[in-house]
């Protein structure tokens, strides 16, 4: 696959952008490395003529960036999520360098995947619900003494990174699964975003936690289920069980 194909599957999304002109200087930052999908999550204020006037010949990607209401529905066909942060969160999560989560993100489009690369706002970030639905956190050692990083310097650092990438990419053959045939599509971020929503009722239902707080334990688990990339066929499978188990619960009851 070559590189032009990977980098359409690979999106920039802002969310909860505060100030319109650094969305239209992240899509000029998008344009200069070979880059155009960028999605808009709930924007604290709409397009407007600053944010045309900062894209500087780059109006097409910003003129064609969707606007969604969530980060769920941004990311939801998405196999893989990066989220973009300057600071230690509660949520933990494996925390990579700009190059390589580049470098993950052009190898995984490159196999025809779609994935994403998530920034929060000015201000706060990415909210730890925001992380959540990410697989890994993305992190830029910029100086401790001034940390501060504009949101379109941060999109233009992770988006040098990205074209370094593809332009070092070579196709990458499709793998054959463990029984010799053509290897099972990913799971997207909708379908195992669903999963991970059918688990906790059933641990619920189950009476799994025994009187304690389930976050700790859904934490883990959604790292673990994230780290194994489960294909559509396993998460079907997955599904049927925990259907299953509901089904045994309700006749226990």
């Amino acid at each position: 696959m070559s590189d032009q194909t990977a980098a359409v599957r690979i999106r920039f999304v802002l969310v909860g952008t505060q100030h319109p002109g650094n969305m239209g200087a992240a899509a000029r930052a998008l344009k200069t490395m070979g880059l155009a999908r960028l999605v808009l999550v709930a924007p604290e204020k709409p397009l407007d003529e600053e944010a045309f006037r900062r894209s500087a010949g780059a109006e097409d990607v910003l003129g064609d960036a969707p606007v969604v209401a969530t980060l769920a529905e941004a990311v939801a066909d998405c196999t893989l999520v990066l989220g973009c942060t300057a600071r230690a969160r509660r949520v933990q999560l494996e925390e990579l360098l700009p190059a390589v989560a580049a470098a993950r993100l052009a190898d995984k489009a490159g196999e025809g995947a779609e994935v994403a690369l998530v920034f929060g706002r000015e201000r706060t970030g990415l909210t730890n619900e925001e992380l959540q639905l990410c697989h890994a956190a993305v992190h830029i050692p910029s100086d401790p003494a001034f940390s501060s990083l504009n949101l379109a310097a941060a999109v233009q650092v992770l988006a040098y990174e990205v074209r370094m990438r593809l332009l070092q990419a070579t196709p990458v053959p499709a793998l054959p699964s463990a029984d010799g045939g053509a290897r099972e599509q990913p799971a997207s971020h909708e379908q195992m975003e669903s999963f991970f929503g059918q688990l906790g009722q059933t641990l619920d239902e189950i009476d799994f936690h025994k009187g304690r707080a389930p976050d700790s334990a859904m934490r883990k688990l959604r790292r673990l289920f994230l780290r194994a990339e489960p294909s559509e066929q396993e998460v079907r499978l997955l599904r049927g069980i925990l259907a299953d188990a509901q089904r045994m619960a309700k006749l226990a009851r």
